[in-house]
């Protein structure tokens, strides 16, 4: 583990006790021998803030900490099944209240991506921004043709920032998969690649446009959706600008009944365009949490949504778009059987489970929920329940679907606040069984088939020649194999990793608590933490 990764989960540690928050270092398991330096540190207790309330001290925790942290507590705000009503009012505010930075260095920042004074390129230009976020924040500006229009500008420093923090969740799953019983089964690891994947790109904003161009045009025509327009011309890597729209937070509950809007079918509308748009389009909005989604209400009686923030979209593979279908409709159907019988066909699950097991056990969870609103289901509830099934059964986590899992739990966590007698079910299921009709139809196979007619074609020139080769690859002598002696082999080659990742980690420590103390850099405690740290690290190694 490198030097930087110690020193920023120690910072992670000191800026949670200097907000007052010791029950959430207590509760973490980073470098548990030496957390009593951090609460015995005069700095820290000095600078205690306690004067705020809990909630608000976690929020002003998770700003100091970063993007990351910022958008993990977005994500959360949204669950207020899960949270006590205090944190999720306090945590709604990073949704589109993060501080912003200067509006003066906005300005710099799109002067120096257009090359040109802002002047040239808006006719007005307001260093207020509209909403900040944890990555970017936004200003209203007019073009010289008359549009309104709002300009999306990076954060300075992102790149650089967010890439500090990925290394040290990098560092924590890698420590998570070798040493927790659960690594294995949650695969830490490939979870953390796929959110750096999706955090990173983020930073293009040319993408985030393509993004917002894309699913403009699936809803084209559509009284479910509107999607603002991409003005491409001014976009680049590192601002992207569009059409303002002029529409209600869906979190202004209180200003939708009074412009008379139709709260259950905007609740119905929600759940439709989440399925549409996973199961139709297979190109899903991915971060829809309030501060991105407005509401239209021209008419009333026809609301329709309006989505901002294209930075993070989700699309799935054909296998598990199609296993996620036949999921959602066996549980629709209540048919318990079925949805274990595709956990094992899809190796979710491993193969030596039990399926009448599994049955029992999904059945026991989900049929206390049927027929009943979203207010009467305590989602809590449901998913400690679910994870135990998981642990159990050995349900291996599917990192391809966390974007997923993430945007139904948004879109649920919506649907509770705007309208908790939502029927989920009943609203859910039409469009699903439509989808599969369509999907198995002989009007989707014949249009498969004229679609992949060059990829079938080649594929049958060079069938007799791959058939060929199997066999000729079958009749081959095969060398006797010594499997025992190759396991054993490669159980020593890790063991001898592991030990020199030891020695390595214990010299860096050694030598960073020298260089500490030898540059007389305060607080000296810390450098003499270094520096026992290493020194027990490496009789650790030699005594294995």
């Amino acid at each position: 583990m490198k030097l930087r990764v110690i020193v920023r989960l120690i910072e992670i540690q000191r800026v949670l006790l200097r907000h007052g928050l010791d029950d959430y270092v207590r509760a973490t398991h980073l470098y548990r021998p030496l957390r009593f330096l951090f609460f015995l540190s005069p700095g820290v207790w000095f600078e205690r803030r306690r004067a705020a309330s809990r909630a608000e001290r976690l929020r002003l925790a998770l700003e100091e900490l970063g993007p990351i942290f910022v958008k993990f507590g977005q994500a959360v705000s949204t669950r207020r099944d899960l949270l006590p009503a205090d944190i999720a009012d306090e945590l709604a505010k990073l949704q589109d209240r993060v501080p912003p930075f200067p509006g003066a260095l906005a300005r710099e920042l799109i002067e120096s991506a257009y090359g040109q004074p802002v002047a040239q390129t808006f006719a007005t230009f307001d260093e207020t921004p509209l909403a900040a976020a944890s990555i970017a924040q936004v200003h209203p500006a007019r073009l010289h043709s008359g549009a309104e229009v709002v300009v999306k500008v990076l954060r300075p420093d992102m790149r650089a920032i967010i890439e500090r923090d990925l290394e040290v969740l990098h560092a924590l799953a890698r420590l998570a998969q070798r040493y927790w019983s659960e690594g294995r089964r949650l695969r830490p690891r490939e979870v953390v690649a796929e959110y750096q994947k999706t955090i990173l790109d983020e930073l293009d904003l040319m993408r985030e446009a393509a993004n917002a161009s894309q699913l403009k045009r699936n809803f084209a025509g559509s009284d479910l959706l509107y999607v603002p327009e991409v003005y491409w011309d001014y976009c680049r890597t590192d601002v992207m600008v569009m059409e303002r729209i002029h529409g209600v937070p869906i979190s202004d509950l209180a200003r939708l009944k009074a412009a008379g809007a139709n709260i259950p079918q905007l609740a119905e509308n929600g759940v439709r365009i989440f399925f549409t748009q996973v199961f139709r389009h297979n190109f899903f909005h991915a971060d829809m949490h309030p501060g991105n989604i407005f509401v239209l209400v021209d008419d009333p009686q026809r609301p329709r949504y309006a989505a901002v923030d294209f930075g993070i979209v989700g699309t799935l593979d054909p296998r598990d778009q199609h296993y996620l279908a036949e999921n959602f409709l066996a549980v629709f159907d209540r048919n318990y059987r079925r949805v274990a019988q595709l956990h094992l066909e899809s190796g979710w699950v491993p193969p030596e489970a039990r399926v009448d097991e599994m049955e029992s056990a999904v059945r026991t969870v989900l049929e206390p929920i049927f027929d009943r609103p979203l207010k009467d289901i305590s989602f809590g509830r449901i998913l400690m329940r679910l994870f135990e099934i998981s642990r159990r059964f050995n349900v291996q986590i599917q990192p391809q679907l966390m974007l997923l899992q993430k945007t139904l739990l948004n879109v649920e966590g919506l649907g509770r606040d705007l309208y908790p007698d939502l029927d989920i079910w009943n609203t859910a299921s039409p469009i699903l069984r439509q989808w599969m009709r369509e999907r198995v139809s002989v009007r989707a196979l014949l249009r498969d088939m004229r679609a992949h007619a060059p990829e079938i074609i080649e594929t049958a020139r060079e069938l007799p020649l791959l058939l060929h080769t199997l066999v000729q690859r079958e009749r081959r002598p095969r060398p006797p194999a010594a499997a025992v002696e190759i396991a054993e082999l490669r159980e020593e080659m890790r063991a001898a990793g592991r030990r020199r990742e030891i020695l390595v980690l214990g010299a860096a420590l050694l030598l960073g608590g020298l260089v500490w103390l030898a540059a007389g850099r305060s607080p000296a405690w810390l450098g003499w933490a270094l520096l026992a740290t290493g020194v027990v690290k490496l009789l650790y190694a030699l005594w294995r």
